[in-house]
């Protein structure tokens, strides 16, 4: 055994021999706090194996300190950040590569909403089938999110995310082949693509836990859903161009190999957590743990089980219920705005496909602006006393009654600029609800919030598919699409009202049955 180093408890200074902890064999002196998972009885000169996220984690509240740094916390809670330092963090380039991958996510599924036109009419496909069609993606995606969600909090978000973009790239690029192949295979392949992208929503949701501290959560949120949002804009309005110039199935190559691009970058330059990361400065390290991130990773760690998490006591609490209806809701509306929206134009205003793919793209580049616009005025009014809970009251009824009001206004519209600038707003507005629902997973459990996340999309992805799919069938026999919009203007009210009278931004405890 190398010599000793000396580590001394709150009052003493600590000094160790070598500055590479990581691995080593320490001798504690002391008697160390209660709550502290090294500790050992009231024996001295107990060793214990120190591994470096562990002695970062309680480095950090203040246990002890490296090389005779002053044990206080009050130095360690002074640590403070600026808007460059902010910027040009490890953090923000982990949640610029998970936009990117929630974009490419995006990009992926909506290239089916403009193809759909072509090849029903190759296929003589019907307006209800073309919905099927179109659903067969949520077929996967509902199976994917509760076992998605619990890999998640086992493994981490890194490794699930990574293994997901690269099977959901594959289906894109087995597209093409199997739509010539037969039927089946192109539902087969639409259902492993859904499969593989179950595990996005939960994934960034578990990266941002680790590596935002609260106050910072919700910017986080909104910067990685811009991403989502701009993926949407950018699959409708660069698929009908890559159509003219490369064939039908030109969008499917382009999106499927730059999916495996992303997946080389992510492996070698991202990390699950703060602490296993070789970039990150210890400044900004100390910055995420002094500002509550590692108590919460840690408290995850003692409080999570690894075996099946406890789905009874999480589908008890009704915050969870809120949170739940609020996700189905936010599906239905997304994915019937994003398959419809596009047939929508050209039925309703008979405009042409690239014309329609535009009209309908122009609403998600304003929700990814929008996204991030609510997520600093959350942050802001958090930062300035406004309680959680309330804050993620007004985020979720800006979302669904600003976005119910709008598709009023969008069964009313003359024209299709007028159609376009409703829908805008309606998708705008929605993206508030991200500052809600989305981030409250975090709030109410973060150790559990890559099961949640999956729970409340599982519910999310049956609305999408009955939306989607009777879609399709209420405007074979009604005969319009304004009735079924109506329709989900109501469901955005009530689900509105339900989050308002359930929600919560405290802590739920889902570790017993009271």
């Amino acid at each position: 055994m190398n010599s000793p180093a000396t580590l001394r408890g709150h009052s003493p200074i600590s000094t160790f021999r070598k500055p590479n902890y990581s691995g080593r064999r320490l001798v504690c002196n002391v008697k160390l706090p209660s709550n502290c998972k090294f500790s050992s009885n009231h024996n001295c000169f107990k060793s214990f194996t120190a591994n470096r996220s562990e002695f970062a984690a309680h480095q950090s509240i203040g246990y002890w300190r490296i090389g005779g740094a002053s044990s206080s916390s009050n130095n360690a809670q002074s640590v403070e950040e600026s808007f460059g330092e902010f910027i040009t963090s490890e953090r923000v380039k982990v949640v610029a590569m998970l936009g990117l991958s929630l974009a490419l996510c995006n990009a992926d599924r909506v290239v089916m909403s403009v193809a759909i036109v072509p090849l029903s009419l190759s296929h003589g496909w019907r307006q209800s089938f073309a919905g099927v069609v179109q659903s067969s993606f949520l077929w996967g995606y509902l199976i994917s999110p509760i076992a998605g969600g619990t890999l998640v909090d086992y493994y981490g978000g890194k490794l699930v995310m990574a293994w997901g973009v690269a099977l959901w790239s594959m289906a894109t690029l087995l597209t093409p082949w199997a739509a010539e192949a037969s039927l089946w295979a192109l539902l087969a392949v639409r259902m492993l693509l859904g499969v593989a992208e179950g595990v996005a929503l939960p994934c960034m949701n578990n990266m941002i836990a680790r590596w935002f501290p609260p106050t910072e959560r919700s910017r986080a949120v909104g910067l990685a859903m811009a991403g989502f949002q701009l993926g949407s804009a950018i699959g409708l309005t660069l698929s009908p161009i890559l159509m003219s110039q490369g064939g039908l199935f030109g969008p499917f190559v382009i999106f499927g190999l730059s999916g495996f691009l992303w997946v080389l970058v992510w492996v070698s330059a991202t990390s699950s957590t703060p602490e296993q990361s070789r970039q990150i400065s210890i400044h900004e390290l100390r910055y995420i743990q002094n500002k509550g991130q590692i108590r919460t990773v840690v408290e995850g760690k003692s409080k999570t089980s690894k075996g099946i998490p406890p789905f009874r006591r999480l589908l008890s609490k009704l915050p969870t219920w809120s949170i739940i209806v609020a996700n189905a809701m936010h599906s239905w509306g997304f994915f019937v705005i994003l398959s419809w929206m596009p047939i929508y134009f050209k039925t309703i205003y008979h405009v042409d496909l690239r014309q329609a793919a535009w009209f309908s793209a122009v609403p998600w580049s304003m929700m990814a602006l929008t996204g991030y616009f609510a997520g600093v005025l959350s942050d802001m009014m958090i930062q300035r006393g406004i309680s959680v809970t309330l804050t993620r009251k007004v985020m979720q009824s800006i979302g669904f009654f600003g976005a119910g009001f709008s598709l009023i206004g969008l069964t009313m519209a003359p024209s299709p600029s007028i159609a376009s600038a409703w829908l805008t707003l309606a998708v705008g507005l929605k993206a508030f609800s991200h500052c809600g629902f989305l981030v409250n997973l975090q709030d109410i459990s973060p150790q559990y919030s890559g099961v949640l996340h999956g729970l409340s999309n599982t519910a999310g992805t049956f609305a999408a598919i009955i939306g989607t799919v009777g879609a399709g069938f209420f405007v074979e026999l009604v005969g319009s699409f304004k009735g079924f919009l109506l329709l989900t203007a109501f469901l955005y009210f009530s689900a509105a009202v339900f989050w308002n009278i359930f929600s919560t931004g405290l802590r739920v405890n889902f570790d017993d049955s009271t």
